[in-house]
């Protein structure tokens, strides 16, 4: 049996699909070697292994008339709610304030999560707390103002930190922010298009179309993606073999967590096994330890979660995750388990 290996990409700009699956399978093929299974490449990247599938979603992030990639085009918190007036259903200046403060929770509470790390050097604990005062300021009175300004002022003193410093990723504390918020747009349920469906539903139904319900589906699902992965599977009655997620924020207390439905959190039934991978110099990945919230669905499978540590620059995209052999090992065994070869 032929299973299906699907793909769910996480924030970002919009992106060429066919380019960013050549990526991530490159990625895999090498984790996968590095982890002794280099006789079983071929099929992976030549497709013959499993039926392979990019669940797209990018592109329903673009509010009409926005330009660009950044804050206005693709995610809402810039300085000053840039963009507030760009249109579209769902996206006036009430919208576009609720999903700012949603971003400067997230970042909050991961700034928090971060300096409980006893291990961190100097440099990196001033960046933060810098950032922790730009966030929420003493007196609260001028961030409760502009929660968008906030956002990317503490973005510029944390893009200083090894995790976020890079010249291939993020470019801007603003852009950054503007990617930010598509977790904020996500989960505030709103933004319906012509026929009243709202923005987090025609994502699920992005990812839903790209899932086998006859056959077994392995899913690797990566930021947002892990948070409209789960939620998918939880109305999926297919097969899930493996489900492995890479750098999600789903641990994220406040900004996150009480908003992913159903609740309680819980794996979804169709899920045999459930792995979750996090970097130490991974931001959105705050709060990691997943099965700590999880609740385990009938067969008992909840989230297992294990470190992997990057170069330390640039760690959040999905290929550096992929290119670990603790993750594409077990991938590359899911997949070769459903086709007994």
């Amino acid at each position: 049996m032929k299973p299906r290996l699907v793909f769910v990409h996480g924030i970002g700009g919009p992106r060429d699909a066919d380019a960013d699956l050549d990526e991530w399978l490159r990625a895999a093929a090498h984790g996968a070697r590095a982890a002794g299974h280099a006789g079983r490449l071929s099929g992976l990247t030549g497709g013959w292994a499993a039926d392979i599938r990019f669940a797209y979603y990018g592109d329903l992030f673009r509010r009409p008339g926005a330009q660009g990639t950044g804050a206005a085009g693709t995610g809402s918190a810039g300085a000053g709610s840039a963009g507030a007036g760009a249109g579209g259903a769902g996206s006036g200046a009430g919208a576009w304030r609720e999903d700012e403060e949603l971003v400067a929770t997230l970042l909050l509470e991961a700034v928090d999560e971060r300096l409980e790390d006893a291990a961190l050097a100097p440099a990196e604990a001033r960046a933060l707390r810098h950032a922790r005062t730009q966030l929420a300021p003493p007196g609260g009175a001028q961030g409760m103002g502009a929660p968008g300004r906030r956002a990317v002022n503490a973005l510029t003193s944390l893009l200083s930190l090894p995790g976020l410093r890079s010249t291939g990723g993020w470019l801007s504390a603003r852009v950054t922010a503007g990617m930010l918020g598509q977790v904020a747009r996500y989960l505030n349920r709103g933004e319906p298009d012509e026929a009243g469906v709202a923005l987090d539903a025609r994502i699920r139904r992005r990812v839903a179309a790209c899932l086998d319900a006859d056959g077994p589906t392995v899913v690797v699902a990566h930021s947002l993606g892990t948070v409209v992965a789960l939620e998918t599977l939880h109305a999926h009655e297919g097969e899930v073999p493996l489900l492995i997620t890479l750098g999600s924020p789903l641990g994220v207390r406040t900004a996150v967590r009480p908003r992913v439905r159903p609740q309680p959190l819980s794996a979804p039934a169709c899920v045999g096994r459930w792995l979750n991978f996090w970097d130490r110099d991974d931001i959105v990945a705050a709060r990691p330890a997943l099965e700590e919230f999880v609740q385990p669905n009938a067969a008992s499978v909840r989230p297992v979660s294990g470190r992997v540590d990057s170069d330390g620059v640039w760690v959040h995209p999905a290929a550096k995750y992929l290119a670990q052999p603790a993750v594409a090992g077990p991938l590359v065994e899911a997949l070769t388990a459903v086709t007994g070869s």
